[in-house]
């Protein structure tokens, strides 16, 4: 669209009359035609781009390594690869070059780079990966607009709600740090200028604050869906449960290291969020009463009450027979019993 406005508006404005009839028409018919409507239609077309109706669109062939990518966009640049970007590089070839432009805008400050991607950063990363593998010549078509960073969020949003390869978690991320980077924290008003639902957009907000350490379980990012990480974080709400859950985690995660290292497949993310949502429970289970019974009685002589960050609770049982050194002996043991089960005094 973009180029047909371009072509339609030079030949309006073009001095050279052909360009303003059809090329089947007569010269004496098109002389006679154009000769009292070049005026209007010229006067026509610039109140059309004074209007904003047409407008003229610069596509510029440049360099991709004097082009930088814009901080604000949700892809993280650094995880694509030519895996990612296959089906696209090999378009690209196919068709002799990039079809569909970028958009970028100009900067200033920057002695490295002249314009920044505001969308188009798997186009960006194939063209600098084709000139890199023997396409040396290959060119990065971009438009170049006009662009505040709160509109420049809200196009690249739009270009990334429709790429798989845009995780939930990423998308998650990059509206929370929009939100007070562009809209001083009102989430309402966010929501309105990117015609989201506010519930939706609340829900993604959580995830986002999902931690670094949890989310270290899962075997890529993408494997966290919106949905159930949602649960994940409202689960994160309770602190009890969150300390549980960081622990399921780091032991989910060195387990994933394992499986990396010896070539075996990662821990499925149905599997890792059940571990995850489950550790509050598991970990509670532990912490149950655990009753040492003196032997030669049968008879209880110390229960363990309690077990959590602040230290522990025990009842010494009365009448239960026991001298004083089998009654140490015994709290003895459950202590041991306990550091065993990650659950006694140590740090």
């Amino acid at each position: 669209m973009a180029g047909k406005q371009h072509d339609y508006l030079a030949a309006l404005l073009s001095d050279d009359e052909e360009a303003l009839s059809p090329s089947s028409a007569e010269p004496e018919v098109r002389a006679e035609r154009t000769r009292g409507t070049t005026l209007l239609d010229r006067a026509s077309a610039l109140a059309r781009v004074a209007s904003g109706e047409v407008r003229q669109v610069t596509q510029l062939m440049l360099d991709p390594s004097r082009v930088r990518v814009w901080t604000g966009n949700a892809r993280n640049y650094a995880n694509l690869s030519e895996a990612s970007c296959r089906e696209l590089i090999d378009s690209i070839v196919a068709e002799g070059g990039q079809k569909v432009p970028a958009v970028v805008r100009r900067i200033e400050g920057d002695p490295q780079h002249d314009y920044e991607v505001i969308a188009g950063t798997r186009r960006h990363w194939s063209i600098s990966w084709l000139r890199a593998h023997s396409y040396p010549d290959m060119q990065f078509v971009a438009q170049v607009a006009q662009l505040d960073d709160e509109a420049a969020f809200r196009l690249a949003d739009l270009e990334n709600r429709a790429r798989l390869d845009v995780s939930d978690l990423e998308r998650a991320r990059n509206y929370a740090e929009a939100l007070k980077a562009h809209y001083g924290n009102h989430l309402t008003r966010m929501a309105e200028r990117l015609k989201l639902s506010k519930g939706w957009l609340s829900k993604m907000l959580k995830v986002a604050a999902i931690p670094d350490v949890v989310l270290a379980a899962f075997a890529s990012l993408h494997d966290v869906q919106l949905k159930p990480a949602y649960a994940l974080a409202q689960a994160l709400d309770d602190k009890d449960h969150a300390v549980a859950i960081r622990k399921e985690a780091a032991r989910l995660a060195r387990e994933q290291t394992v499986r990396r290292a010896e070539a075996r497949p990662a821990l499925p993310s149905a599997d890792v969020l059940k571990a995850l949502l489950a550790a509050p429970t598991a970990d509670a289970s532990k912490s149950q009463p655990v009753t040492v019974v003196l032997q030669r009685t049968g008879r209880a002589v110390v229960t363990l009450r309690s077990s959590n960050r602040q230290g522990l609770t025990v009842r010494l049982h009365a009448g239960s027979g026991a001298q004083l050194d089998e009654v140490l002996n015994c709290v003895r043991n459950l202590l041991l019993q306990l550091d065993e089960e990650g659950q006694g005094l140590q740090p």
